[in-house]
């Protein structure tokens, strides 16, 4: 295969928003360096990056940037990557007995594209139905927060925030829908700044339309406190 049909496939690839794994894929070698290790490699070769792109390395602006993105990104944008800062999801016994749908919504998602590096920002809408046990709230958005720090494909991220809950709660019942702006979309290509991409994920219960429908209108509540 020649170089240039290897690039259109990739450019292909990316435009198509096309997801290869329901994992991230990662090597299994990915953390055999430290974080501190990570973060010397990525600023030797971001100041490659910025140097080829003719910007000037010794002004006062510039100089400290290719730290400041090697530590945004290994600290920051995609800490979601090390599995030791999963967090820690407790469950406690449902003793009220609350059968009915629990809905937490509006989760602000900021995450990245995978295929240009670009900014997804969104909002999530989680629920679940418990069978005997419930899930702290901030520990869904903790989840969310998660899965979205890393380089990510909106459909892989939706489909593994529900798996984590479903393994947390031990039960099927759960559903996530995303609603996120792409600016791989809004700022370069066809430069549509309205679009946004809506993914969900169904499990359980959630796939009966009635329980789908509850959830979804749910979710379409304009709920504003002043």
């Amino acid at each position: 295969m020649d170089l240039e049909k290897q690039l259109r496939d990739i450019e292909e690839l990316g435009n198509n928003h096309v997801s290869t794994s329901t994992d991230t894929p990662m090597r299994p070698d990915a953390f055999d360096m430290s974080d501190k290790e990570k973060i010397q490699i990525i600023e030797e070769h971001f100041k490659i990056i910025m140097d080829t792109l003719g910007l000037d390395l010794k002004d006062d602006s510039l100089r400290g940037t290719p730290y400041r993105v090697a530590k945004m990104f290994v600290n920051e944008i995609f800490s979601g990557l090390h599995p030791d800062n999963k967090p820690s999801a407790s469950t406690f016994e449902n003793k009220y007995k609350y059968g009915e749908m629990l809905v937490e919504k509006n989760i602000v998602v900021y995450s990245t594209c995978e295929h240009h590096f670009l900014p997804i920002v969104g909002r999530a809408h989680v629920a679940y139905f418990s069978q005997g046990k419930v899930v702290g709230l901030s520990k869904m958005n903790r989840i969310v927060d998660y899965y979205a720090k890393r380089p990510q494909v909106q459909e892989r991220m939706t489909m593994q925030i529900v798996k984590e809950l479903q393994e947390v709660m031990g039960v099927e019942d759960v559903a996530c829908v995303i609603d996120a702006k792409h600016l791989c979309v809004n700022s370069r290509g066809i430069r549509d700044i309205e679009s946004s991409t809506v993914t969900s994920e169904f499990g359980g219960k959630f796939k009966d339309p009635a329980v789908r429908k509850e959830f979804l209108d749910y979710i379409n509540l304009d709920t504003k406190f002043e």
